[in-house]
Order: structure tokens, then sequence, then C-alpha cells
């Protein structure tokens, strides 16, 4: 390894661990990293020059000198990511810190015509009207329900849009930024730590429902990108329709839409109700869950690592976690326990941060 590129990695390590802790010293660097102490020093105070990292106190002295506090500066560099399905359109903007430093979410139905790209496009310009510093904008990841090429810019076929071997080109063409592509439910897995999810599986519990997994911190995408399409095993057999025509898909069952589309509400309204104790939505709910832990019980006997329970119901689950614990348990007769269930890091627009990490993550690695 060439002596340049090995500079690269050690200065993306400290920045990622930087990132990853909300402050942290020389000392610790140096321990956690297992890096000599001139070899932190060196590239800390390089990313202090250049404003990349920031002083932001002292700690307690434990006898000497009192240890800077290190942090990253989150405004250094932004990534804007965008969500697309087949009704709405979800925008954030992500610092370099991985927060959400803005948050949007509107009804536009997709089309392929050109008055849906025009939409988008203004949209999105109304979205960073307000922010300052646009030039740090390093790029713009857009997340698509389907299956998605990233490198010949084509989406394979997405059941929700209704599209197969679409061009994505087209879409990438009205903004200024560079574009990425990538499924949203790998966009989600992409928004959670890799180093700490190492071997994990992400389940996307969105209006469909979809998946994804990493072996060893990197995301399996499969011979031909449909790994991790859990919505299309069958949950069911001869059971409910599923939008894609085969009956008894797990979408059909554990798709966040399955708890809305019968009375037309919104998931915040409909999970309002179960926690007001309304019968006919705790029933739903005591439905879902039951079908969601059989879902859960079957991917954690394939692939046996942790799960980690995304999309819009994902974001509702950390109340309910004991619940879907013990039910889990019914179905699993080899594990006492369900700590391998994790809650996942966003509940809002996942797949829109992980997009937007994208770019944060590849700057990381130029430094």
């Amino acid at each position: 390894m060439a002596g340049a590129e090995k500079r690269n990695i050690t200065k993306s390590k400290i920045v990622n661990y930087i990132i990853n802790h909300e402050a942290t010293s020389k000392v610790e660097l140096s321990k956690d990293l297992n890096l000599s102490m001139p070899t932190v020093l060196s590239n800390v105070n390089e990313l202090l020059a250049n404003g990349i990292a920031v002083e932001t106190g002292e700690y307690e002295s434990t006898g000497g000198r009192k240890a800077k506090r290190i942090s990253i500066n989150p405004a250094y560099r932004y990534a804007v990511g965008i969500r697309i399905t087949a009704k709405h359109a979800g925008f954030v903007l992500v610092n370099l810190s991985y927060e959400i430093e803005k948050y949007e979410r509107i009804r536009l139905e997709f089309s392929t015509e050109a008055a849906y790209y025009l939409q988008l496009s203004e949209a999105l310009e109304r979205f960073l009207s307000d922010v300052e510093n646009r030039e740090r904008i390093l790029g713009i990841g857009i997340s698509i329900p389907g299956i998605v090429n990233s490198k010949e810019r084509m989406l394979i076929k997405s059941h929700a849009l209704q599209l197969e071997n679409y061009s994505l080109s087209f879409l990438e063409q009205i903004f200024s930024l560079p574009v990425y592509f990538e499924n949203d439910a790998n966009a989600a897995m992409m928004a959670e730590d890799l180093n700490n999810y190492r071997n994990a599986l992400y389940l996307s519990l969105n209006n469909t429902l979809g998946g994804a997994f990493c072996i060893d911190g990197k995301l399996i995408p499969g011979a031909n990108q449909k790994a991790g399409e859990f919505g299309h095993m069958i949950l069911v057999p001869g059971g409910k329709k599923c939008y894609c025509g085969k009956q008894g898909c797990a979408d059909a069952y554990c798709a966040a839409s399955v708890l809305t589309d019968d009375t037309k509400e919104t998931l915040e309204q409909f999970m309002k109700k179960v926690e007001e104790q309304d019968g006919q939505a705790v029933k739903v709910w005591k439905e879902y869950l039951n079908n969601l832990a059989i879902l859960i019980s079957n991917l954690r006997m394939a692939y046996d690592m942790d799960i980690i329970l995304g999309g819009e119901v994902g974001g509702y689950l950390a109340d309910h976690m004991i619940t879907l614990g013990k039910k889990v348990m019914e179905y699993n007769g080899f594990e006492h326990d369900a700590r391998y269930l994790k809650v996942c890091s966003y509940k809002r627009e996942a797949s829109a941060v992980g997009v937007a990490k994208h770019y944060l993550q590849a700057f990381i690695k130029t430094l």
C-alpha cells in the first residue's frame, strides 16, 4: 500500500471515529484506533487547521493538562437525499456529522413525463432556498423503490412505479449537482452505521416492504441486484394478493400500507389510535405484529444476524419491542431472547439519508 493511500485511510478512520462519537480526545483516538500519538497529533492538527474538525471545550482534568474535546465541523460539507415513491417525494439535507439539517415531504405523484421532473426540480430548489453556503453541497442521492443498477443509471424493474428497464439519466439531467441512484431499502441500510452493524439485515417497513443486508460492513447487492427482496417472499401460501401479482407475499401482510389502506388515514393517525386503545386499530396492530414476527423469525433462521427494523413502521416500534420480541420467540424455538432486534437510527426518510451519506462518505475517503 502506497504511503499516500495509507495516510488517507488513517485520516478517514479518524474522521469516521469523530463523527460516530459526539466528541473525543486525542488520547481516545490513539487508544481506540490503535494509532501512535504522533500519527494522531499530525492528522488531528491538519483536520483542525482545515476546519474539518473543531475544538469544543475541555474534559475534566485527571491530574494533568485538560484534554481538548474534538468534534467534526458539521457545516463543512452537506449532501442532499431525495426519496421517490409512487405518491410522494421526501427531501433531506444531511451535514458532515450525518445529522438531518432539514426535512420535507411533499405529495408528488410519480410520472415519466417532463412535467414531473420539472416539479421535482422546483421542489428541491424551494427546499434549498434558505440554505447558506450551497457550494458545500457535494451531490444529490436519490432512492427509488425497485431494482436499481447504479452504475448504468438504470431502473431494472419497479412494481411500485410500474417501470421496467427505464433509464434514470433523464432524471439525472434536471439537476446541476452530481447524482447517485440506489434502491430504497439498500439506501436505508446505508443510513445505519455499518461499523457498528458489521453483519446485519435491514427490514424496510414502508408502504412497500423491502430489505437489505450487509456482511463484514459491506452491502450485498446479489448477482442481479435483487438481494433483500424480502417483501416478495411467500409468507402465507395462497393468501392475500400482492401488488406484484402473486398471492401471500410478505408485503401484503407487513408493509405499512396494511395498517392504513382500509381507513385511508396516515400511519401517524393509525398509531395514535393504537396508543388511545381504539378497539379496531389495536386488533389490526396485533395481527400486523404477529405476521411481522413470523417474517422476522424466518429471516433470523436464514441469516442469523441482527435485524434492524426500519421504514415508516420502524420509527414507531421502539415502544412495542417487548411485545414483538415475545411474538418472535413463539415462532423461534432456538433462541431464548430477541436481543438481535434493533430499531433503526433514522425514524424518517432513512432512504434519503442513506443516499446522501454516499457522497459524504466518498468525500471523507478523499481527505
